[in-house]
C-alpha cells in the first residue's frame, strides 16, 4: 500500500512497531483474516500507548482517510464474534 502510518513522534520505537501492528490487523482483516484473538490483542495494545478515546479518534480517522480502512468497523465487528471465530471484513 502506500500510505503512512498515523504516528506520534514521541512514542518509543517499540511503540511506533506496536501501533503499526494494530493497523496491519485492521487491514488483515480486510485483505484477507486474522483471528478475534489475534486483532484484539494489537487493540489491547493499541489502547495502552493511546489510550484516550480523542487520540484513539484522531489516529483512526487519518489512517482511515489514508487507506480506506475503518478501524472503528472492524473493532465493531470484533466485539460481535465470538472468541473463537476470524474477523474477515469488507469495503
Amino acid at each position: 500500500m502506500e500510505y503512512q502510518y498515523p504516528m506520534d513522534f514521541s512514542w518509543t520505537t517499540e511503540e511506533v512497531v506496536d501501533v503499526i501492528h494494530f493497523f496491519e490487523a485492521v487491514e488483515k482483516a480486510y485483505e484477507s483474516r486474522i483471528s478475534k484473538e489475534e486483532f484484539m490483542k494489537a487493540y489491547r495494545r493499541f489502547k495502552e500507548i493511546v489510550p484516550g478515546k480523542a487520540d484513539e479518534k484522531n489516529y483512526c480517522d487519518e489512517f482511515e482517510g489514508s487507506s480506506g480502512y475503518s478501524a472503528y468497523a472492524v473493532l465493531k465487528k470484533a466485539k460481535e464474534l465470538n472468541s473463537d471465530e476470524d474477523l474477515t471484513f469488507q469495503k
